[in-house]
């Protein structure tokens, strides 16, 4: 996004005179585009690094702004969220040791970002979603308090009308709902551009919608949210989600949403692009222009298009088209925005290697690559490769159905080579990142796929702990700068204070929950009770809002007074279970909860949220459970002093 700033608030006038502005912008660039002012024959390419900060618990951390005071350096600058940093690289040619530089580079700011981190005892993660992330964690106290920010929120949580909705379905699946746009801030990248001239550009583009499916798929790094395991890719499907502003009356009309692959190829000029993002997405942020763009081409001076580049950044295509202004010299890019941050840098710099050497070769090879793959087989190639990652299979050139992992070892990997080799990249840094992308496809370990076995691996610990471990493992393994395929997995505890998991009710409660409704029959509670070995079964409405619970203490009175039966009438919920409750918040302590336990002498507190709505369990069992492993490693420690 342009970073500029925004007014408070925004009339009726000042929108459609920026949309003016918009208008004008076009007009200018296709002024450009037609005199052939845009600069061409260059490769250049460039990068933004997402992060998130974490605290001593391996917890998002909103120290945003105080790193940035502490680093004082213009490549860094904020994100949505406070627990999130960008740094912008510095554009530089691909030929020679492009890549390197950027890996050194990249490197060289992040230990300056590590180094202000452990002022605050703060680490920086570099992952497509952190696994510790919670709902809890995206309230509007963590949104960044710049004026753009809020304005962004506020506009597109009023088009949407209401609440934004995340459903992904993997191995678990995820279904909430958050009433702000900071589910975006869940996703960090590592985003790659690639600059064009203007009359290679719809071939360009046309090439990166067809390549993105199997470097992503090599590429995953996404694998949970929430703690639950999703796609390989989960980014993908939450951040199409996080910013759907369309009322349901458009998604019934069957709307584009604001984050798309797009839905066709482009033909001519990279104006196609602009223009239908315009036509199809309404306003969201405005702010002070100057004079015309058209203006300042009549006096033969180069135009910023901020308003133009400002609505841009608010459409988020997974490979968008940019302009800016490099020594006075317009230019077109490509900006891939579907690769995760992480697994390391040099999986990253190997990732935008494998990207760019593929658009070398085959924009020599193929005249027009529409001819040979249609629009949605390279729609469906991109969606099936952020599910499935590695295990994806693609219909590729020519209707061919081929495994990711054989397309990329035995086809693409030396088409890389050669594209790389085409544009004079140096021959050691070819090898060294392709070797990376070989290595991490032979292994079949990926990002999501170190996740996933590394999960599968634990057997001990609560959930909370197996999903610090993952972070802890991630943020020790970047600062040795091995790529993932040689990492080991993760281990619970390894290098964290095994404290941390038992702070709040978050991670110590029951999720899966069994329940029953008022009108069901006191039988169903009782053998809910012996089959699924529990003592307490808490009662909620139709809604999810917690009414009762009906505990084994009461269904063992009952049976003691003889009102159940085989030839008894059947006995409602309603009628027995115990209403007024005592409930808590996912963001308890556990200190508090067995506090509030005691005043109120209860056996177990449901966990609800803000509506009241039942999301898990506690009990005595389960803080005799947390006593327990506590008292285990007190000995543990007090063995090794």
């Amino acid at each position: 996004m342009a970073k500029v700033e925004v007014p408070r608030a925004s009339d009726d006038k000042e929108y459609r005179g920026f949309m003016r502005a918009i208008l004008d912008d076009v007009s200018a660039l296709e002024r450009m585009i037609e005199s052939q002012k845009i600069e061409s024959g260059v490769r250049r390419i460039g990068a933004e690094q997402e992060i998130f900060l974490v605290d001593r618990n391996y917890r998002p951390a909103n120290l945003a702004l105080q790193m940035l005071d502490s680093l004082k350096h213009a490549q860094f600058t904020t994100e949505l969220a406070q627990f999130n940093l960008e740094c912008n690289l510095t554009p530089r040619r691909l030929a020679g040791r492009g890549l390197y530089e950027m890996e050194q580079e990249l490197n060289e700011l992040l230990e300056r970002a590590r180094k202000a981190a452990s002022e605050f005892d703060a680490r920086c993660v570099l992952t497509g979603i952190l696994p510790t992330l919670t709902q809890s964690d995206l309230g509007l106290e963590s949104m960044t308090p710049i004026p753009r920010y809020h304005r962004l929120n506020k506009v597109m949580t009023d088009m949407r009308g209401g609440v934004f909705q995340a459903v992904i379905k993997g191995i678990d699946e995820l279904n909430v709902k958050h009433d702000n746009v900071l589910f975006e801030a869940c996703n960090t990248s590592f985003q790659i551009h690639f600059q064009s001239g203007a009359e290679e550009f719809p071939k360009l583009y046309n090439l990166a919608q067809v390549i993105t499916a199997p470097v992503l798929a090599a590429a995953v790094n996404s694998p949970v949210c929430m703690q639950n395991r999703l796609w390989h890719e989960s980014r993908i499907a939450l951040f199409q989600q996080s910013v759907d502003e369309r009322s349901d009356t458009h998604q019934r009309r069957g709307r584009r949403p604001r984050v798309s692959f797009g839905d066709s190829w482009v033909r001519e000029s990279v104006l196609e692009i602009f223009r239908e993002d315009i036509a199809r997405f309404r306003l969201v942020l405005t702010t002070e222009l100057g004079e015309t763009s058209t203006a300042m081409l009549d006096r033969g001076e180069i135009p910023p298009l901020t308003a133009l580049r400002l609505h841009n950044g608010t459409v988020y295509r997974w490979n968008r088209a940019c302009y800016g202004v490099i020594d006075g010299k317009p230019h077109l890019r490509i900006e891939v925005r579907a690769l995760p941050a992480g697994p390391s840098v040099v999986d990253e710099v190997s990732n935008a290697a494998f990207f760019f050497g593929l658009m070398s070769a085959y924009i020599e090879e193929y005249k027009d690559i529409t001819q040979v793959m249609s629009f949605d087989d390279a729609k469906d190639n991109f969606f099936i490769a952020a599910r499935s990652g590695l295990k994806a299979t693609f219909h590729w050139f020519n209707g061919e159905e081929i495994a990711a992992d054989e397309l990329i070892l035995k086809h693409l990997l030396p088409r890389a080579r050669e594209g790389l080799q085409q544009q004079k990249v140096n021959p050691d840094d070819i090898e060294r990142y392709l070797g990376v992308i070989e290595g991490r496809v032979k292994s079949g370990r990926t990002g999501a796929e170190w996740a996933f076995d590394s999960l599968a691996s634990m057997h001990e610990g609560t959930r909370d702990a197996r999903y610090r471990a993952l972070v802890v493992t991630t943020a020790n393994y970047q600062t040795t700068g091995k790529p993932v395929h040689e990492w080991e997995l993760a281990r619970v505890g390894e290098g964290s204070d095994w404290r941390s998991s038992y702070r709040t009710i978050d991670q110590v409660m029951t999720r899966d929950v069994f329940t029953v409704h008022p009108e069901d029959i006191v039988d169903l509670a009782a053998s809910l009770m012996e089959w699924e070995h529990i003592r307490h079964v808490p009662v909620e409405d139709k809604d999810g809002h917690v009414v009762g619970i009906v505990s084994h203490r009461t269904l063992m009175r009952i049976l003691a007074s003889g009102l159940m039966g085989k030839n008894k009438e059947p006995i409602p919920v309603r009628e027995i279970m115990k209403t007024g409750i005592v409930t808590t918040t996912s963001d308890t302590s556990v200190l508090d909860a067995i506090a509030l336990m005691r005043r109120s002498k209860v056996s177990c507190l449901p966990v609800v949220d803000a509506d009241q709505r039942l999301i898990g369990i506690v009990t005595e069992r389960d803080f005799l459970d947390v006593a327990a492993k506590l008292f285990e490693e007190q000995l543990r420690d007090s063995s090794r002093s």
